[in-house]
């Protein structure tokens, strides 16, 4: 049996102010998050003491990847939510965090939760500007002048397995995923060959396999190694090379089918079978396929596309998963992981209300052939933006999806109940309640922590296990008892 799914992804935003005099993205990032304290909790510190940024999980400590700004620097921009999970500065972006959830469709819940946390702050951020003024933030990964901004996911995984195996099965797939979870890009950037159109945001700004850093010479694996749980047990494998996605679909398959590859790698299923002769070279040459019709080298000698990759791995998950590990939602997203590839494979562009970088390149084509604009115009790069702009009137998606012109995972009072409840069956529930609870007598919150101040002072309560403190373990405890006799009776269970 692998290790029980638990997933989490950050996402940082772009964010620009109309009419100012000069931008300055790091004001107007803590301007739009301190205007969403509108809790009547008082203030909560982020916890520190449990983060381990420059451990690398190839067995050693790369100081020279310690941050040039210490993040206590953005401490007092940062928001511990009452859903579980964590809104805060992020150098030069507000970055929403979700809350660690068990499946694909929880998932997608909480990431779109956050868009709406977004566009309330911008909101009420403006209320602070000049009248002419207007924030606009955008779920993207570029600025098109040479910087690109993450989209990070996280699975839980076994500790038992060796980082080079994750390394050897992991790269194959993450390299052809983009033909699912890309978001389209107009032009190129970071000196890689040009292209009208691109399926990835983010494939020209990675140029290593393998390494630690997030920001300078991108890996396509990286190796934080930082659990944020039990480090004897688990390791939290910190996925950097995914876009930032607008279509709940979209979002869905991506997780799902990497939870799915996580899964058969633990089972040793899948080892180094599909490894690639040149993965940064793939990467990019895959994201110029627009027909995802292109062999890439393996170092066996085997030509695939990387239609043909996903489609073995997908073959080996229909093998190798068990009954148990087949739930509803793994069942559903093995369907249309099956859907999606038999598209690709007879016209990638019958996935127009499915796929990020499809449902963008059909809206730019039609603008181009409407307006007989080039793909090299500013026009058709400002139409890219406005399909990652947050504000429902004027984002691109946002009005394809209120016109029912795209496919829904979720319904909109599903993603608006997440705002404000945590998952019921991970410890973010057991976090988001005690926020809502007992918000007069946490000191601070981390990952895997919560510091009380009760009668008898400040006690650290360790959450190191991210399937203990869901509602059917302790739901009942924390609706009976009182700060102090809380922490007595969870004490030793969290240990």
């Amino acid at each position: 049996m692998s290790t029980p799914t638990i997933i989490g992804t950050e996402t940082e935003f772009g964010i620009s102010v109309k009419n100012a005099r000069e931008q300055d993205p790091i004001a107007a990032s803590t301007l739009v998050v301190n205007a969403y304290r509108s809790r009547n909790i008082p203030t909560i510190s982020w916890d520190y003491a449990q983060e381990s940024p420059l451990m690398d999980a190839r067995g050693f400590i790369d100081e020279s990847q310690k941050p040039i700004v210490e993040e206590d620097t953005y401490s007092v921009v940062n928001d511990i939510l009452v859903n579980g999970g964590r809104y805060y500065v992020d150098h030069a972006h507000p970055e929403y965090c979700t809350p660690e959830c068990s499946n694909a469709r929880d998932l997608v819940k909480y990431e779109k939760a956050g868009e709406l946390i977004l566009d309330l702050s911008r909101l009420a951020a403006e209320q602070l500007l000049l009248d002419n003024q207007e924030i606009i933030i955008y779920k993207n990964n570029t600025d098109y002048k040479g910087h690109s901004y993450g989209s990070h996911e996280n699975y839980l995984m076994s500790r038992k397995i060796d980082f080079s195996d994750i390394v050897d099965g992991l790269t194959p797939f993450i390299v052809t995923r983009q033909i699912i979870a890309g978001s389209g890009k107009v032009g190129a950037e970071n000196g890689a060959d040009e292209a009208d159109f691109q399926i990835s945001q983010r494939a020209d700004f990675f140029e290593k396999e393998v390494g630690l850093s997030t920001m300078v010479e991108r890996p396509i694996i990286n190796t934080r190694d930082e659990p944020h749980a039990d480090s004897t047990r688990y390791r939290r494998l910190h996925v950097i090379v995914g876009d930032s996605n607008m279509s709940e679909f979209t979002i869905y398959l991506k997780v799902g089918i990497t939870a799915i590859v996580l899964q058969l790698i633990e089972k040793r299923v899948v080892r180094d079978q599909f490894a690639l002769n040149e993965p940064v070279a793939a990467i990019k040459s895959i994201s110029r396929d627009l027909m995802c019709n292109q062999k890439i080298e393996l170092k066996d000698g085997r030509n695939l596309t990387a239609i043909e990759i996903q489609r073995a791995y997908f073959n080996l998950a229909q093998k190798h998963l068990s009954d148990d590990e087949r739930t509803p939602i793994v069942d559903d997203v093995m369907q249309k992981w099956d859907f999606v590839l038999n598209r690709l494979q007879k016209d990638p562009m019958s996935l127009g209300r499915h796929l990020d970088w499809i449902i963008k390149k059909k809206l730019i084509d039609a603008y181009i052939a409407r307006h007989g604009f080039k793909w090299t115009d500013p026009q058709v790069r400002m139409l890219d933006l406005q399909y990652h702009d947050l504000r429902p009137d004027k984002g691109l998606y946002l009005r394809l999806q209120k016109n029912g012109h795209v496919e829904r995972i979720l319904t909109h009072e599903e993603v608006v109940h997440a705002i404000q409840h945590p998952p019921l069956d991970t410890r973010a529930y057991f976090r988001g309640t005690c926020l809502r609870r007992f918000p007069s007598h946490i000191h601070s919150v981390s990952w895997n922590s919560i510091i009380f101040n009760g009668s008898s002072g400040f006690e650290k309560i360790m959450m190191e296990r991210p399937h203990f403190g869901t509602q059917e373990i302790i739901g009942e405890m924390l609706n009976n008892c009182t700060v102090d006799e809380l922490v007595n009776q969870i004490r030793d269970d969290c240990k």
